[in-house]
């Protein structure tokens, strides 16, 4: 039974996108492994901003300052 967790600010995702997210993971788990779509189980966690840090800085901190992770 594969468990794919896939973890994400929370910075708002949508429903129809985490949906997205669940069948795209499912295809592909069933797609290279094989796999049973009914036995894959997809997971999002979604992590708050003062608790995801980049750099040694908070997250939350480098978006008061403007900064996105991929520019610091």
């Amino acid at each position: 039974m594969p468990i794919v967790t896939i973890e994400l600010t929370r910075e708002g995702v949508t429903r129809e996108q985490k949906q997205q997210l669940i069948k795209g993971a499912t295809d592909l788990i069933s797609s290279v492994l094989n796999k049973e779509p009914n036995l894959t189980h997809v997971i999002i966690d979604e992590v708050d901003l003062d608790n995801w840090g980049v750099a040694g800085e908070q997250v939350s901190v480098l978006r008061e300052k403007g900064i996105t992770a991929d520019k610091k």
